[in-house]
């Protein structure tokens, strides 16, 4: 999470409303470092058209399901989900909302990963 803030935090494209992360310390943390708040993930939910979930795969499903309930777009970390019934679902919640649904490569902005 804390390297999809930093790349959220220096794009002008966006807007980092805020760091949601169960564990509530790493939150402050790194919200302060980037400049935002630290928010529960309901309260983050409202504030936000979009999502960034970056949680053990075991979680994406719960998470992102979470975020398309509440009307929000979802990038998600790679890999999706742990089984395929549960992609198709997670894709078809989607599309009934209108919402997209994206499975993330941001490694592609590591600045190591750009040296290679």
């Amino acid at each position: 999470g804390a390297h999809h803030a930093r790349v959220y935090a220096g794009s002008s494209a966006v807007d980092l409303v805020g760091v949601a992360d169960d564990d509530w310390d790493r939150a402050k943390e790194i919200a302060e470092k980037h400049g935002t708040r630290a928010l529960n993930r309901g309260t983050l939910l409202q504030a936000v058209d979009a999502v960034s979930v970056v949680v053990p795969t075991q979680f994406h499903a719960s998470v992102v399901r979470e975020a398309l309930e509440a009307d929000t777009h979802v990038l998600v970390e790679k890999p999706f989900v742990d089984d395929i019934a549960t992609g198709r679902e997670l894709i078809s919640l989607a599309d009934r909302k209108d919402l997209r649904l994206q499975v993330g490569h941001i490694e592609r902005f590591n600045p190591a990963v750009r040296a290679l």
